[in-house]
C-alpha cells in the first residue's frame, strides 16, 4: 500500500464532472430548495446533478442509501448493476427493500423505491454479474460510478475498467464495525491498487455473510459515499481523492490515511481474470470426483452413526455467532481461522473419516485445501453448505 502524508501532488479542488442540464421545472425548484440555496451547489450545480448519470454496482448494503440519496438529491440517471433476489436476511440492512420485495430482483425493487422516492430519476437496470466481458460497456454510458461491491474480485475489475475508460469511481467497503471510503481517478491520482496492490489471500477477510455487519453501518458509509458522488459531480469541496476515511462504529472515531500514486506500478491497459488474481478457484465439491457429500448423503451418514460410533467426524468451520443461530445436530465448531492458522490441527484426528461444513461450503472448500496439503486424506466437505441442509434436509430450520 503506497501512503504518505502529503497530499500536495493533488489537485484541491477537481472540475466538474458534468455539464449543467437547460432548466428545472418548477416542481423541481421547489424539490431541491435547500439545495439552490446553498452558494456552492446553487441552480448550476443541481443542474450538473439532473444531467449527471451514476451507475451503483450493488442494490445491497452500501447501494441501498448511495440509490436513495443519489435520487433524493435529484441525480438524472442512475444505473443499478445487481444480479441478486432480495432475502428476508437483506431487510436488516438494504433499507431499499422491504418485506413485500423478498424474492424479487434487487434491481427492480431498488427501482421501484427510487421511483416512489423521485420519479424524474431515470433508472437502467443492468440485472447481470458484472464481468470482463461487460465492464466496459456498461460503464462507458455513465460518469460516475459508485461501487458498493463485497467482494474483491469485482473490486479490481471496477477500479481497472474505470481507468481504462478515464472515469472516477467512490468506493466503499463494511464490515462488523469498520467502514472504509474513499475516491479513485487514475486520471488525476490513486487508483484501488495504490492501496493495494495484492489481493489478500482468499478466504482471509470474511464477507459480511460470515462476519456480520451492523446495519446502520451502511447507511453511515453509503452517505458518505454519496457526498463525494455530490462533489465530484458538481466540481465543489474537497474530495477524498488520495485519502481513506476509515470509520469505526464501536469507538466512533474516524481516521483518515493518506494513499498517493504509485510512481513504479505497471500501468492499467486492460481487463484481466479477476478471480484468478484474488485466488478464488472453484469449491471441490464442484467438480466431478471432488471429495464432497451432498446434503441426503449426510443425513443417511448422521442416521446411521450410532451412540459412540467414531467412523466420521463433522466439523463446522464457521464463527460462534452462526452456530448459535443455526446447526446441524451433531456437528463440532472448529471456526475456520484456528485450523487455518494450525492452531486446531491437533483438535482434528487424521485417523478418521472429516466431514467439513460452513454457510454455503466456501470456506468449508478453503479448510478442506488447507487440510490437504497438511496431509490429511480422509477429508470432505458439505456442498453447499448448511444453506443446503436447511432446504434438503430440515426446511423449519432458520435462514441467516
Amino acid at each position: 500500500m503506497a501512503s504518505d502524508t502529503r497530499s500536495d501532488t493533488l489537485p484541491d479542488l477537481l472540475p466538474p464532472l458534468v455539464e449543467p442540464a437547460g432548466s428545472l421545472t418548477p416542481e423541481e425548484i421547489q424539490r431541491y430548495s435547500r439545495h439552490l440555496i446553498i452558494p456552492e451547489v446553487g441552480m448550476e450545480g443541481q443542474l450538473r446533478l439532473k444531467n449527471a448519470r451514476v451507475l451503483v454496482i450493488g442494490a445491497g448494503g452500501l447501494g441501498s442509501p448511495a440509490l436513495l440519496y443519489l435520487a433524493a438529491a435529484g441525480v438524472g440517471t442512475l444505473g443499478i448493476v445487481d444480479d441478486d433476489v432480495v432475502e428476508a436476511s437483506n431487510l436488516q440492512r438494504q433499507v431499499v427493500h422491504g418485506v413485500s420485495d423478498v424474492g424479487r430482483t434487487k434491481a427492480a425493487s431498488a427501482r421501484d423505491s427510487i421511483r416512489e422516492l423521485n420519479p424524474a430519476v431515470d433508472v437502467v437496470l443492468h440485472e447481470v454479474r458484472l464481468d470482463a466481458s461487460n465492464a466496459l460497456e456498461i460503464f462507458a454510458g455513465y460518469d460516475l460510478i459508485l461501487d458498493g461491491t463485497d467482494n474483491f474480485a469485482t473490486r479490481y475489475l471496477v477500479n481497472d475498467a474505470a481507468a481504462l475508460l478515464g472515469k472516477p469511481y467512490v468506493w466503499g467497503s463494511i464490515l462488523r464495525f469498520d467502514g472504509q471510503v474513499s475516491v479513485f481517478w487514475d486520471a488525476h491520482g490513486p487508483n484501488y491498487r495504490d492501496l493495494y496492490p495484492e489481493a489478500p489471500p482468499a478466504g482471509s477477510v470474511p464477507s459480511c455473510a460470515e462476519g456480520g455487519v451492523l446495519g446502520v453501518l451502511c447507511a453511515q458509509i453509503g452517505s458518505v459515499m454519496v457526498n463525494e458522488a455530490v462533489k465530484l459531480i458538481t466540481g465543489i469541496g474537497r474530495t477524498l481523492l488520495g485519502r481513506v476515511l476509515i470509520f469505526d462504529a464501536l469507538e466512533m472515531s474516524w481516521r483518515e490515511l493518506r494513499v498517493r500514486k504509485d510512481p513504479d506500478a505497471a500501468p492499467i491497459t486492460g481487463l484481466a481474470d479477476y478471480e484468478a488474481f484474488c485466488g478464488v478457484a472453484p469449491a471441490p465439491g464442484s467438480e466431478a470426483g471432488a471429495p464432497a457429500v451432498s446434503a441426503v448423503e449426510l443425513a443417511g451418514m448422521l442416521a446411521a452413526r450410532q451412540p459412540g460410533d467414531s467412523g466420521f467426524e463433522l466439523i463446522d468451520v464457521r464463527e460462534p455467532g452462526e452456530y448459535g443461530i443455526v446447526s446441524i445436530p451433531g456437528a463440532r465448531l472448529v471456526p475456520k481461522g484456528r485450523i487455518l492458522s494450525g492452531e486446531a490441527l491437533a483438535e482434528l484426528p487424521r485417523d478418521k473419516d472429516l466431514v467439513l461444513h460452513c454457510k454455503s461450503g466456501a470456506r468449508s472448500a478453503a479448510v478442506l485445501a488447507y487440510l490437504q496439503q497438511e496431509g490429511y486424506t480422509r477429508v470432505k466437505h458439505l456442498d453447499g453448505g448448511i444453506l443446503a441442509w436447511i432446504r434438503q434436509v430440515e426446511p423449519d430450520k432458520p435462514v441467516y
